[in-house]
């Protein structure tokens, strides 16, 4: 078994099978759309896009894509997220269910602009 951390992006995402692999890029699709200026890493093992500071994380699981817009994200659009499994600062999207591609827009969107504010009042 291949325990090696992966170094970017898309050797996480070659990890996965085909089908979740097509998902976890149209997410991070949708992240660069929402964030063009955020840089890309692996952080904790996991994808991350980071301008002033993480703005958010997401993962692959065996059943779902989790994603980790830190406790402000979710709190902003705890309404819209109520339908899905979540914690303090994490969402899990069911694989088997549509991906809310245009959630994750707003979310990602509300976090870029977040951690602007707080870039500015340092």
């Amino acid at each position: 078994m291949d325990t090696k951390k992966p170094e970017n992006i898309n050797e996480y995402i070659g990890g996965f099978p085909n089908e979740v692999q097509e998902i976890l890029e149209k997410i991070r699709a949708t992240i660069q759309k929402a964030a063009p200026d955020a840089k890309e890493k692996i952080s904790y093992s996991m994808p991350a896009f980071d301008q002033n500071g993480i703005v958010v994380y997401f993962a692959a699981f065996k059943n779902h894509i989790g994603l980790y817009a830190l406790p402000s994200g979710h709190e902003e659009f705890k309404n819209e997220l109520s339908k899905y499994k979540s914690g303090k600062g994490s969402v899990q999207f069911p694989l088997d269910k549509p991906m809310p591609y245009d959630l994750i827009t707003k979310i990602v969107k509300f976090r870029v602009k977040e951690n602007l504010e707080k870039a500015k009042k340092k």
